[in-house]
């Protein structure tokens, strides 16, 4: 992380959201007085994600008032992007504290962007096992479950889509001896397009509260 990077991945989904609402105001509204509006509730909404900005920041978001077209956003949001902070790559003794039962734990090396993740996943499809490391508001938490794929589309826990959805379930030794305990839930098939549509950490959090 460098001293100019301030944005969080869900962050810089959330407005990308609204870059895409603006677009889509200036395509259908002639109304300068609708537009003038949308453009003062995009920049209140996009301010208010921050609780305390630098004056350079703020000159960086306010130029979202300034997007008329799709070639517009797109140039934005490719600058924007390079104020996200990046998802901290975890060490071989960071990934063991988070999965101590799991022996010989390692990261795939390829198929991640840390530039865009709000939380990591990677699959042992041999073992049919889903590996999380995950935001909590106390901290990364490390979620080890099963994966089972479905053929329709439900909601997903995470980024709350309608999409393809697979069951990610854990299991976790009950109070009585030889009990087991599962919790599950549904969340995106594809982790990384999950990362890419997560614009609030709210149900993330929840989603590692109740599989826990």
């Amino acid at each position: 992380m460098n001293d100019e990077q301030f944005l969080r991945n869900d962050q810089y989904n959330f407005i990308k959201r609204q870059v895409q609402q603006l677009v889509n105001g200036h395509a259908t509204v002639n109304d300068k007085h609708v537009i003038g509006a949308l453009e003062s509730l995009s920049i209140e909404k996009v301010t208010d994600l921050f609780t305390d900005v630098t004056d350079e920041q703020r000159e960086i978001l306010n130029k979202i008032v300034e997007i008329t077209d799709k070639e517009e956003a797109e140039q934005f949001l490719l600058d924007l992007e390079s104020y996200v902070i990046p998802f901290t790559k975890p060490s071989e003794q960071r990934l063991k504290k988070l999965f101590p039962k799991v022996k010989k734990m390692k990261l795939p090396t390829e198929g991640f962007d840390f530039n865009r993740m709000s939380f990591l996943s990677f699959d042992d499809i041999g073992t049919k096992k889903r590996y999380m490391i995950a935001p909590t508001q106390k901290g990364m938490a490390g979620l080890a479950g099963t994966y089972d794929e479905m053929n329709v589309k439900q909601i997903c826990a995470i980024c709350n889509r309608l999409t393809h959805v697979c069951m990610f379930m854990t299991k976790t030794k009950g109070e009585i001896p030889g009990t087991y305990t599962k919790k599950g839930n549904y969340i995106c098939q594809d982790a990384t397009d999950c990362n890419h549509h997560v614009w609030s950490l709210d149900k993330l959090y929840e989603f590692v509260d109740n599989i826990k």
